[in-house]
C-alpha cells in the first residue's frame, strides 16, 4: 500500500478519536441528546469517503454509497437494539448481540443487488418501529455521576483507533460494495457504548444511541444525496452536499430541541 494511504488512514484514526473522546464528554456534561447529535456526524464514514475518491473516483463512490445506504437501516437496527438491552443488560451482553447482528445483516447487505428504491424502503422499514421502541430509553436521564479513571481518555482514543484502521483497510481490499459496508461500520456509536456504559450506567448509554437514532436519518439522506450527486457533479461536491446535509440536520435538531428548553427557563 502507499505511503499516502497511510498518512491517511492515521489522520482518519487520530481525528475519530478525539471526536469520540469529544462526544462521550459531550454526553456527560450536555446530555445525551447533544452527544447523539455529535456522534452521528459523519466522524468515520466521512474520512472513508474522501479516501475512497481520492483513490477509485466518482463512479466507486456512487456505487459504495448505494451499499451505504442499505447499510444504514442496519445501523439503525443496531442503535436500537442496543438501546433496549443495555437498559437491564451487562455491556458485553447488550454490545455483543446487537453488534452480532448488525454484522450478520450486514453480510446479507453486501451480498444483495439493491436499487435506490430498496435501499430508502429499508431505511423506512427498519427506522420506524425501532425510533418507536426506545421512545422509553430516550426520555431516560443518566442516572449515575461519570466514575473518573486516570486511563479513561487514552484507553477511549487507542480503541477507537484500533476499529477505525482496521475498517479502512478491509474495506479498500474487497471492493465497492465491502467499501459501502466498511465505510459505516457503527465504530463511534459502539465505542460511545464501551466508554459510556461503565461510566454512566445503562440507563444512560441507553440513552445516548436511542437519540442517535434521528440523527442517523439525516446521515441517511446524506449517503441517498452521495449516490445521487457523485456522478453528475463529481465526488468532491457530491461530498461536500452530503457534509451539508448531515451537519444541517443534526444542527436544526439540536437547535429546535434548544429553543423550548430556553423558553421554559424563562418562564
Amino acid at each position: 500500500m502507499p505511503h499516502a494511504f497511510w498518512i491517511l488512514l492515521l489522520a482518519k484514526m487520530t481525528t475519530t478519536a478525539i471526536i469520540v473522546v469529544a462526544a462521550s464528554k459531550v454526553v456527560e456534561r450536555a446530555g445525551p441528546f447533544l452527544g447523539a447529535m455529535v456522534a452521528t456526524l459523519p466522524i468515520s464514514a466521512g474520512p472513508s469517503y474522501i479516501f475512497l475518491a481520492a483513490e477509485h473516483g466518482a463512479d466507486f463512490v456512487h456505487r459504495a454509497a448505494l451499499t451505504s445506504l442499505a447499510t444504514n437501516a442496519a445501523t439503525f437496527g443496531f442503535g436500537a437494539l442496543y438501546a433496549l438491552l443495555a437498559r437491564r443488560r451487562p455491556l458485553w451482553l447488550a454490545l455483543g448481540i446487537s453488534f452480532g447482528l448488525w454484522i450478520v445483516a450486514a453480510f446479507a447487505i453486501v451480498t444483495t443487488n439493491w436499487t435506490f428504491a430498496t435501499a430508502g424502503l429499508l431505511n423506512v422499514a427498519v427506522f420506524v418501529p425501532s425510533y418507536i421502541a426506545t421512545r422509553a430509553c430516550r426520555a431516560t436521564a443518566p442516572r449515575r455521576a461519570p466514575v473518573a479513571r486516570w486511563w479513561d481518555i487514552p484507553f477511549r482514543a487507542a480503541m477507537v483507533m484500533i476499529l477505525v484502521g482496521f475498517t479502512v483497510v478491509v474495506g479498500r481490499l474487497l471492493g465497492a460494495a465491502a467499501a459501502g459496508v466498511a465505510a459505516l461500520v457503527p465504530i463511534v456509536m459502539f465505542s460511545l457504548a464501551i466508554i459510556l456504559q461503565p461510566r454512566i450506567g445503562g440507563e444512560g448509554a441507553s440513552a445516548v444511541l436511542a437519540n442517535t437514532l434521528i440523527g442517523l436519518v439525516g446521515f441517511g439522506a446524506a449517503v441517498a444525496a452521495l449516490y445521487a450527486t457523485a456522478l453528475p457533479l463529481g465526488a468532491p461536491l457530491a461530498l461536500a452536499i452530503a457534509l451539508a446535509i448531515c451537519v444541517g440536520w443534526n444542527a436544526s435538531l439540536a437547535l429546535v430541541r434548544h429553543i423550548p428548553i430556553r423558553r421554559a427557563a424563562k418562564t
